[in-house]
């Protein structure tokens, strides 16, 4: 297989009415041209080029390291994919061309068009699907069925609006017969610019065989131009995203109200109730329940763990942990094996090792504590001096009374005991009892 993939990425997109270039918009969590690309190295395509042009710093800040050529200026398709041509001169194979604002495209398409072009010898396939409505599209026009070219929809006469068959935007190209042809386009029309699709009529006319593979879902051909278009793209990914998490097993009560972005994975028998939202590269285990109204962001959660109406941001989650309702786990919190933490406890930056439990209105940052411990209501650790953020250590089996103020740096020893209602600034040492707290003191008949 000798196949490269030039995707064109070099417009504006003024219909999308934003500061972003169109191609970094996301769909379902992901930039477009990410999602393209994602699926050209899926068919197994040696070199991915991006033709840029409109703010290419911010596309390159966001792929980081990828092949590209420059589009200065956009005079139309055809031109855009001239400027590939230092980078393909000397390759000697076949060159798929793709619109980087087209994420529903799938992989089975794009392997079928290749599998076709290759098997029928053609020198350029075409993409193509059927409208009942075409307008905007260009028209597949046949003569006793084979492809003799494609008419825009400006260029196009009554007749040839008529037609349902449209052009997908997707090709595949003998790489020397498409830049020998590209040579020969001109910008006769009323646009003045340089057509990719007279490339076929060009072929058409050398007597060289052009195919088209018809493809059954136009939805996959969707073209995002606008912001509207932007949220039917998602629309259909998440559906398609739904059905492939229940196909492997998870349970989603109602999937139209379930947000799953596309790399999230969850395991079978885990069950997503209505108004969850998992994000980034989140990894759900098996026999999870996660209940209406959590969002979850590239975070790792283990099996048989209960999650309700909580928000969880970079962290890892063990097995048979439980948390929420209205909990918050900051990044780099690690909770291990049965741990529990309930009503508004928030965690940062912090391990909490097996079996602890904090039940409730709760804040642990920059701390370990120590298994088995329990952590009583409204105990906070004091991590931050106003400059710097220190570190608090509680070791395993102690018990932090309710109302406890940990000032860091601070080791509270094993099976410590901390009395309600204390202030501690000290390290208190294994199995001791520490209060710290005003000495109580009564006013007899004080009200009158």
């Amino acid at each position: 297989m000798k196949l490269k993939t030039l995707i064109l990425a070099a417009g504006k997109g003024t219909r999308m009415k934003s500061d972003l270039p169109k191609v970094l918009h996301k769909v379902n969590g992901i930039p477009m041209i990410k999602k393209i690309l994602d699926i050209c190295k899926g068919i197994g395509s040696e070199e991915n080029i991006l033709i840029l042009g409109h703010k290419r710093e911010l596309i390159l800040e966001e792929l980081g390291e990828v092949e590209y050529v420059l589009q200065e200026e956009q005079l139309g398709t055809a031109h855009a994919i001239m400027q590939g041509e230092k980078k393909l001169k000397d390759f000697q194979g076949d060159v798929m061309i793709l619109c980087g604002d087209t994420p529903l495209l799938t992989e089975e398409t794009l392997r079928k068009l290749y599998i076709h072009h290759k098997s029928t010898n053609a020198v350029a396939t075409i993409l193509t699907s059927e409208y009942d409505n075409p307008f905007g599209y260009g028209r597949i026009v046949k003569k006793d069925g084979q492809v003799v070219g494609i008419i825009e929809e400006k260029e196009a006469s009554e007749e040839i609006k008529a037609i349902k068959e449209v052009n997908a935007g997707v090709y595949c190209f003998n790489s020397k017969e498409l830049f020998e042809a590209l040579s020969k386009v001109n910008n006769n029309n009323e646009k003045g610019e340089y057509y990719l699709t007279d490339v076929i009529g060009i072929n058409v006319a050398e007597g060289k065989k052009v195919e088209c593979f018809k493809l059954e879902d136009n939805r996959e051909i969707l073209g995002v131009n606008s912001k509207v278009e932007l949220s039917l793209a998602g629309e259909i990914l998440r559906e398609r995203k739904n059905i492939e998490l229940m196909e492997k097993g998870a349970i989603l009560i109602d999937p139209k109200s379930t947000y799953v972005e596309e790399s999230v994975e969850v395991g079978r028998d885990t069950v997503l109730y209505p108004g969850v939202f998992l994000q980034g590269n989140t990894k759900i285990g098996e026999n999870c329940e996660i209940l209406g109204n959590s969002r979850i962001i590239d975070t790792i959660v283990g099996n048989n763990v209960r999650i309700e109406s909580s928000v969880l941001e970079e962290s890892v989650v063990e097995d048979k942990v439980t948390i929420g309702p209205f909990a918050h786990l900051r990044p780099k919190s690690h909770l291990m094996e049965k741990v529990h933490i309930g009503n508004f406890v928030e965690v940062k930056k912090s391990t909490l090792e097996k079996g602890v439990k904090a039940g409730h209105l709760t804040y642990l940052g920059d701390a370990t504590v120590g298994e088995d411990t329990n952590i009583g209501a409204g105990t906070i650790t004091c991590n931050y001096d106003g400059i710097n953020k220190h570190k608090t250590v509680i070791g395993k089996k102690a018990f932090i009374g309710s109302d406890t103020m940990l000032v860091a740096p601070v080791n509270i020893g094993e099976e410590a005991l901390i009395g309600a209602g204390s202030v501690i600034t000290k390290d208190v040492p294994d199995k001791a009892l520490s209060v710290g707290r005003a000495k109580q003191f009564i006013k007899l008949e004080w009200r009158k």
